[in-house]
């Protein structure tokens, strides 16, 4: 009995540990998160105004066309998929990933059809483990991303597109929600959608050389900074899924600390009635 009640001693202590780990954690990644809402918010400004100046463009441009407009037939699909690079966030990756392979295998039948680009380690090596078509991977993507980190990523897809190489872009990510809550989702990136490009607010330029040149050089960056805005949006997602996965890791080891501890109070007692029993039984067998 001695041995079962020090093996227990032991398990209340490992995960004991444990939860101070992932408590840690969870302080960690709920501070993360803050700072990954902020900075998720401080971008759109940007965006939003190169949307705008594109919009006045196009408004004073007579029969206004670009090739990252125009649909044209599907023959090849990029997808870009956003994953992260750690674990211990639950079904953070698992989701995205998950909905990435249904849409492949629901869509194609060759490896012909569709390229992928992948950013997070996870998402790179479950690509990999399948044997599916990686056209370009980044890993190690900071805590505060920046659009340097993703430029070489993103212009390959961009470009490739530009080219013909593949015919439009799907973007896959964990839509941030809440704290508790994360949507995987598809958003089509390219071609570019006229009526979201081509709405809202409308100013007077003037343009040097002309307003098709600054046209060619904006378009793609336009492109880009969605997907340096569905990036930020998809790490504050990975930190709010972490911060649950450790909150509800926490709450299951202090469950499992209580429960032991109350194996371990029965088993003592348990040891102690029988000891006191010993004692009873010796001191009747003497009388």
């Amino acid at each position: 009995m001695a041995a079962g009640t020090r093996e227990i001693k032991r398990r209340i202590k490992s995960i004991k540990n444990t939860r101070q780990i992932t408590k840690a954690m969870k302080m960690v990644a709920a501070a993360k998160l803050r700072r990954a809402q902020e900075r998720a918010e401080s971008a759109r400004p940007y965006s939003e105004k190169i949307k705008e100046v594109i919009s006045s463009i196009a408004a004073g441009t007579k029969d206004f066309s670009h090739p990252m407009l125009e649909d044209r037939p599907i023959k090849k699909t990029g997808y870009l998929v956003m994953s992260s690079d750690r674990g211990l966030a639950g079904g953070y990756n698992a989701n995205v990933l998950r909905l990435v392979l249904n849409t492949i295998r629901e869509r194609h039948k060759s490896e012909d059809e569709y390229v992928v680009f992948v950013i997070g380690r996870k998402g790179r090596d479950f690509f990999r483990k399948r044997r599916l078509p990686v056209a370009e991977e980044v890993t190690g993507i900071s805590e505060n991303p920046t659009l340097v980190e993703i430029q070489a990523i993103a212009g390959k897809a961009i470009g490739m597109f530009a080219n013909q190489t593949v015919d439009e872009l799907i973007l896959f990510y964990n839509r941030f929600d809440s704290a508790i809550q994360q949507t995987p989702v598809e958003k089509k990136l390219l071609p570019l959608q006229s009526e979201d490009v081509l709405t809202g607010k409308v100013t007077a330029y003037e343009y040097e050389p002309s307003s098709d040149v600054v046209l060619q050089d904006l378009l793609p960056k336009y492109a880009e900074t969605l997907i340096y805005s569905a990036l930020l949006d998809a790490k504050a997602s990975e930190y709010g899924a972490r911060m649950t996965a450790m909150g509800n890791a926490t709450d299951n080891a202090t469950e499992l600390i209580d429960s032991l501890t109350l194996q371990y109070n029965r088993a003592r007692q348990a040891a102690i009635t029988q000891e006191i029993a010993e004692i009873v039984a010796g001191a009747n067998a003497l009388s």
